[in-house]
């Protein structure tokens, strides 16, 4: 077992490393981090010495005071690493740095010297250090107007507001989960390698996909224009339109938006109900379930899904991973709609009628049993 601690662990780069390495708990363990360690001596102390690797993320990327923001950084550096040279612990640090090292401004500066203040360490005690110098970033849960352009589109396209471009550059991403893979290869190759010897490695993370600033603003806008007019789903062959699309979707304030109701066309032979409207393929179940019966507990970590109630009475609860927030639908096949489930969402689908419940699953792609991409956890 690797015991991992995360600084930062609350951030949007720590949350998804800190929720990927529960999926592998035979693999890591997870060393709780609380932001107030840094502002008491021996609970950072504490920190250091239960783990074998500290992945530090934590960091200040904006601030009115450049100064105060560079100091902060610099700061949080040099208590890490007195924490680890008063205990004599040496775990492999971890420490991300970014592509604007090498720009003139504050933030790029404390990157780059706190990683320097990171090798140094590393020399004195024989110990593993690996610098990431990141490209820009790109994934759900992201803070809109501080991580990422992708996250201030999507939460404005989302709220009803007008996403205006400063710069029209060509624009450098990596996938949130993509960027995690690295960081966890990194960790388990590490592991072999050190053996009471200094390694020092500064990799530079490649971006995986390059997308102008206005071809992104229009590939959005038409997700919601399609999207919030008509349910329809964008092609999601692409990786990259896969990962932007589940993006845009954890912006939708889901409360408001959900269930999204379908137009039903009647006639003297009945009626007729477009469920869903795609533009790629996948894989459509229907499943018949008895009353009471609870399905799912479940989440997904890249899929596209969703929930259409054709026959019987249904309650959809969703919980978004790490925490505690419950979002009940009731759906009722008399009246049909559909819920879309987000990903890292845990969702249980409940028959709440007295008869059958029919339910049709549509999800972008086909059922792998060695790669199911599907994780137990009770809403």
């Amino acid at each position: 077992m690797i015991k991992i601690g995360i600084t930062g662990q609350s951030g949007f780069i720590g949350t998804h490393l800190f929720n990927t390495l529960g999926l592998s708990s035979d693999m890591f363990t997870r060393i709780p981090f609380r932001d107030s360690y840094f502002s008491n001596t021996d609970e950072l102390a504490s920190f250091v010495t239960k783990c074998d690797v500290i992945v530090h993320l934590a960091a200040v990327n904006r601030h009115e005071d450049p100064r105060k923001l560079y100091q902060t950084n610099i700061d949080l550096v040099k208590q890490l690493i007195s924490a680890c040279e008063i205990t004599s612990s040496t775990p492999h640090i971890i420490f991300s740095s970014s592509i604007q090292e090498e720009s003139d401004n504050f933030y790029g500066k404390s990157k780059k010297e706190g990683r320097e203040l990171f090798q140094e360490w590393a020399k004195r005690n024989r110990a593993c250090f690996t610098g990431f110098i990141i490209p820009n970033v790109y994934g759900p849960f992201g803070n809109p107007y501080s991580n990422s352009v992708v996250s201030t589109f999507c939460y404005q396209l989302t709220h009803n507001e007008h996403p205006e471009i400063i710069i029209n550059n060509e624009t450098k991403l990596i996938y949130i989960a993509e960027l995690v893979k690295e960081i966890l290869n990194q960790i388990i190759l590490k592991k072999y390698e050190h053996q009471k010897e200094t390694i020092i490695d500064i990799i530079t993370v490649c971006h995986t996909s390059t997308i102008k600033v206005s071809t992104l603003l229009e590939k959005l806008e038409g997700y919601k224009h399609d999207y919030f007019n008509c349910g329809i789903i964008p092609n999601l062959k692409h990786n990259f339109d896969r990962n932007l699309f589940n993006t845009f979707l954890c912006y939708i304030d889901l409360k408001l938006f959900f269930p999204f109701i379908l137009r039903v066309f009647r006639d003297n032979r009945g009626s007729f109900v477009e469920m869903a409207k795609l533009t790629s393929g996948g894989q459509i179940s229907l499943s018949i379930t008895g009353p009471n019966i609870t399905r799912g507990n479940h989440f997904h970590t890249r899929k596209a899904e969703r929930f259409v109630v054709i026959k019987g009475k249904a309650r959809i609860h969703l919980r978004r991973i790490g925490t505690d927030t419950i979002i009940s639908f009731d759906l009722d096949g008399d009246k049909a709609s559909f819920i879309d489930i987000p990903i890292w969402f845990t969702h249980s689908i409940i028959n709440i009628g007295k008869d059958e419940l029919y339910t049709i699953f549509w999800i972008n792609e086909f059922f792998d049993p060695n790669d199911p991409d599907t994780y137990y956890e009770q809403v």
